[in-house]
């Protein structure tokens, strides 16, 4: 006969946690106290930006009708730089290159700065490139910096010292915009008081793994519902450092790019906005790009922005108070700044959570199902309505289908906790780092390979905690389903998932596909794709 060996282990932690050993009495004791409040203090600031989810859904739903028709163009066209800034960039930058020269705009008008920061192989290859360009009569030129100096914000600034261009298009190595880019911008800068066109992301790769499905949904989501909401309710909104277009006057009104965050796009944006300049998302203005395909690639990213944003609010949060913005600017911009801190605060409400679970259960049922549900569902749920909602809108035949990877994406912002939450306080005690850019391979198709290719981040200490935390959050629900707790099974289900996959991608997501590519075709299972190596 089999013995389930998570019993007898709930049975004497239950008594370690209740006051009396008789059915049915409970007494809180100062140690379940000390569980209890900072358990509901957690869930409370995370129901706060879960609830803030609901409303930017609301917004957008309620004035998605406001996206009108785009404007006349300018009567004379005005001259426009391209600025690409890059960084070790050696397997996208011809990409780039060849799709910005396919830019359809009158060349006597147009200026390419190809602002090139990197150490590698790069250099040359780029340095050849722009002189064939040249050759061929491009209006392009290449800047190359040996010292790095603040970064990409610092590229940006000295290129747009060497040009004279009244509009200033900016494309990261990874995008590849489409010749139409310029000519879909340049019309609302007619309006003089626009500091900013912003366009909408588009996905190269993203069918190539379950990675990459949810790294689209999730940006997906940023697009769609909170850049459109913000945006046409009237709200302070970013430009995203690439895929849009500058007004020149308003970058220099607005104080220029600063780096003393990693995220000088959102600084200089909000500046710009203080300033009274007007920002555009227009989201029928597409700008394919390539997202990671590598996990620690993927959470280096992650946790640069998480960084820079907390940075920017610690800069700006006390000017924006002080400004004569309406309230609900105010309010909008400081969730929007601060929302990464949900990040350290889901790590110590996942330490929590497993004498929390015992001392609630115990509590009863009632209280659990009129305090701890409707918590839980704002702060979680909200996260499925707002990704389903951007994807209903982005593809309305086929927005079920895509339904089944928002568990597992709920499931990965969660372990992407321990990563931002270190990147947050790191930001909170004001520790300095250099810009780690995202490592890109020109991945493209389902069958490309990447796991020789330079610029793999490693993956640290991070991965060893948090397959501990899915090891931790295992053991978590085989207690809740042996006290038969089966409400907080779902919950607990998304911890261990979200930390599983995030550790064990990170630690053998490359061997098991260096491994997977040793193979011979024949002996590779029919049964077994890219997509399930990459799961």
């Amino acid at each position: 006969m089999w013995i389930n060996p998570v019993r007898p282990v709930a049975h004497y932690v239950g008594i370690l946690f209740r006051r009396t050993p008789f059915e049915g009495l409970y007494e809180p004791n100062a140690f379940d106290l000390s569980i209890v409040v900072p358990y509901f203090a957690f869930l409370i600031v995370l129901s706060i930006y879960g609830t803030h989810r609901y409303i930017l859904t609301y917004l957008y739903l309620k004035n998605r009708h406001k996206l009108g028709q785009r404007p006349e163009m300018f009567p004379h066209l005005p001259k426009v730089t391209i600025q690409l800034p890059i960084y070790n960039e050696r397997y996208v930058v011809e990409r780039l290159l060849e799709a910005v020269t396919r830019v359809d705009y009158p060349k006597e008008l147009l200026e390419i700065q190809l602002l090139d920061d990197s150490t590698d192989e790069t250099a040359a290859v780029s340095s050849r490139l722009v002189r064939e360009y040249q050759d061929a009569g491009f209006p392009i030129t290449y800047l190359h910096r040996t010292n790095r100096h603040g970064y990409k914000a610092g590229a940006l600034a000295e290129g747009l010292e060497k040009t004279r261009g009244e509009f200033i298009a900016i494309f990261d190595a990874d995008f590849v915009p489409s010749p139409s880019v310029i000519r879909e911008m340049l019309p609302y800068f007619t309006d003089p008081k626009v500091a900013v066109v912003q366009g909408r992301w588009t996905w190269l790769n993203r069918h190539y793994s379950n990675l990459t499905e949810i790294e689209s949904i999730m940006l997906d989501g940023h697009f769609v519902i909170e850049h459109g909401a913000r945006n046409l309710s009237g709200r302070f909104f970013n430009f995203n450092g690439t895929a849009g277009m500058w007004r020149r006057s308003a970058i220099e009104d607005a104080g220029g790019w600063q780096h003393d965050t990693l995220t000088e796009d959102t600084d200089l944006s909000y500046r710009a906005q203080l300033k009274g300049w007007k920002f555009v998302y227009d989201p029928r203005i597409e700008c394919p790009s390539e997202l990671p395909v590598e996990m620690n690639a993927f959470k280096t990213q992650q946790a640069r922005w998480a960084k820079g944003l907390i940075q920017t609010a610690r800069k700006l949060l006390p000017v924006i108070w002080k400004s004569e913005q309406p309230f609900v600017i105010k309010a909008e911009a400081t969730l929007h700044l601060t929302a990464n801190i949900s990040y350290p605060l889901m790590v110590a409400f996942s330490m929590i959570l497993f004498p929390a679970v015992i001392v609630r259960f115990y509590q009863g049922w009632f209280q659990m199902l009129y305090l701890d549900l409707p918590l839980f569902i704002a702060s979680t749920c909200s996260v499925g309505s707002f990704y389903m909602v951007a994807q209903r809108e982005l593809y309305p035949r086929h927005w079920i289908s895509r339904i089944k990877h928002i568990p597992f994406l709920m499931a990965a912002g969660i372990g992407l906790s321990i990563v931002n939450a270190k990147a947050v306080i790191e930001a909170l005690l004001d520790m300095q780092s250099e810009f780690v850019r995202t490592p890109k391979y020109r991945v493209e198709g389902r069958d490309a390979a990447w796991e020789k290719k330079k610029y793999r981040p490693r993956s640290g200490w991070i991965p060893w905690v948090e397959v501990g935390l899915a090891g931790y959050f295992l053991f978590t629900t085989a207690y809740s389903m042996s006290i038969q707790n089966y409400l907080t099974v779902p919950f607990l289900l998304l911890f261990f998932v979200g930390y599983a996959y995030m550790g064990t991608m990170s630690l053998l997501q490359t061997p098991l596909r260096r491994l997977w590519n040793a193979l011979p075709a024949t002996l590779r299972p029919r049964a077994v794709s890219n997509e399930v190596v990459e799961s």
